[in-house]
């Protein structure tokens, strides 16, 4: 062990560095700036930079002309505006070919159903060639079916009333007399209109399928009903030792 006591105790060299030990250079190191954009704080952002410069130099040869063309009104930055004219001019000769019909040559009497709605107006004519073979019929075969009355094909009937002639029952000249009397009719029976009583049949006794002897009442013990019934605990005396212990020998 190295070093003199200190009081009761002797220093020992320690097992790592310590900050304490070493001197340090002192507050000779300078926080970087945050304005300006040359050595800049990298932990700041930077704000936008703006450089303000002189006038430049015109140059040695001009190569403008300068304000002395006149620009027209009609030029813009898309090009030359013109508005729409129509020459005036002499008919162009043009070759004749062959004649064009006039304006007498067509029929605008017809023209009015194309430009104007109208209602359809079918045209009468001979039947064609082609149809006349076609064995169909005619318009006159069909009937259209009603729609007044209660037999309608397809719209809703209203309610509908017959006349008819007076019925001759219970009329002023029917004869009573000649009415059947009660004994004309069969005797109802009371389970038609009012609850039916339960019957019973007496017959002989059906005969058991199979030859095996079935247990009778008296084979049954009734006594011993501890399966539908509550019973009281019932504990039993006996040996609460094993029966396959040994029994004590004495000499």
């Amino acid at each position: 062990m190295d070093g003199a006591w200190v009081g009761t105790w002797r220093p020992h060299r320690p097992r790592g560095p310590i900050a304490a030990q070493f001197t340090s250079p002192g507050p000779k190191y300078s926080i970087p700036g945050t304005t300006g954009y040359l050595a800049h704080s990298p932990i700041k952002t930077k704000a936008p930079v703006c450089i303000f410069r002189g006038d430049k130099h015109p140059m040695a040869e001009n190569c403008s002309p300068g304000p002395r063309y006149y620009v027209q009104p009609s030029i813009t930055r898309t090009g030359k505006y013109e508005a729409p004219a129509q020459y005036i001019c002499g008919r162009p000769n043009v070759k004749m070919t062959k004649i064009t019909p006039g304006p007498s040559d067509y029929s605008t009497d017809k023209a009015s159903k194309h430009v104007y709605k109208c209602s359809p107006s079918p045209s009468m004519g001979f039947r064609h060639k082609a149809v006349a073979a076609n064995q169909t019929p005619g318009p006159n075969v069909y009937t259209v079916p009603k729609v007044v009355g209660p037999n309608t094909a397809y719209t809703h009937a209203s309610p509908c009333y017959s006349m008819k002639w007076k019925s001759k029952h219970n009329g002023f000249a029917e004869d009573l007399s000649k009415t059947p009397g009660p004994a004309a009719f069969p005797r109802v029976e009371l389970e038609v209109y009012k609850k039916r009583a339960p019957e019973y049949t007496m017959g002989t006794k059906s005969r058991i399928r199979g030859d095996s002897v079935k247990p009778g009442p008296a084979d049954y013990s009734v006594g011993k009903v501890t399966l539908i019934r509550p019973q009281a605990p019932a504990p039993t005396f006996g040996l609460r030792h094993s029966v396959y212990t040994t029994n004590l020998i004495t000499a």
